[in-house]
């Protein structure tokens, strides 16, 4: 199974044999371990669940504790799903998976992480709007959207206009990134390009569904 859960550590560059700058995104990925094997039969699906970054006991509930016993996992923060085809989980539940046996250099993945929060934000910043003429007694409408409903009929706003309101803090998937570096001793994992979150937020790794090479 290609997947492992991680956090960012942030952006650096590598420099290859020709010279040629790489920047790339450092993620501290695993190690994990593997808390349950979900099957078709008995779940109605097949997935794997791994778990990530250790933590007191306390900070967990007792069925949360109760369901890392049963394979004598101790307590971890973080809990999350890959999705796998039928015959595809090639682990064993209490496994531990290492940012190694997960990837190799070459590798193409798909991130998946929480896009920064921007709190409230006007069109111009959400959705690229450009600005209003500062001429002819508009000086305090330059940012503002203009109109934005309909006339007579039908007299209301559409679904789905582009207005302010909450920016950031979204799901985000950046497909098809190609892992540069794996240092497995540190459980490092270095990838081509950006990854959405601030330093310090978790991620998911697992490898992209998009065609090889149509970066």
């Amino acid at each position: 199974m290609k997947g492992i859960i991680g956090k960012k550590v942030g952006m650096t560059q590598i420099f290859d044999e020709n010279g040629t700058v790489t920047p790339v995104t450092v993620i501290q990925a695993g190690p994990c371990y593997v808390t349950q094997v979900r099957t078709a039969e008995r779940d109605g699906y097949t997935a794997v669940q791994l778990g990530f970054e250790e933590t007191k006991p306390q900070r967990l509930t007792k069925g949360q504790m109760g369901h890392l016993q049963r394979n004598n996992l101790p307590a971890l923060r973080y809990l999350r799903e890959f999705r796998v085809r039928a015959g595809e989980a090639d682990v064993q539940e209490g496994q531990q998976i290492t940012v190694g046996t997960a990837f190799a250099k070459g590798d193409r993945v798909d991130v998946v992480g929480t896009s920064k929060g921007r709190g409230f934000a006007g069109t111009i910043k959400r959705h690229h709007f450009n600005r209003q003429p500062t001429t002819h007694g508009a000086s305090d409408r330059t940012r503002a959207r203009g109109s934005s409903s309909s006339t007579t009929t039908p007299g209301r706003l559409y679904k789905g206009t582009r207005m302010a309101g909450r920016m950031g803090g979204d799901r985000v998937t950046v497909q098809n990134l190609e892992v540069m570096v794996v240092d497995e001793e540190r459980n490092l994992l270095a990838v081509r390009g950006s990854v959405p979150g601030a330093k310090g937020g978790l991620v998911i790794v697992k490898s992209s569904r998009a065609r090889k090479g149509s970066q």
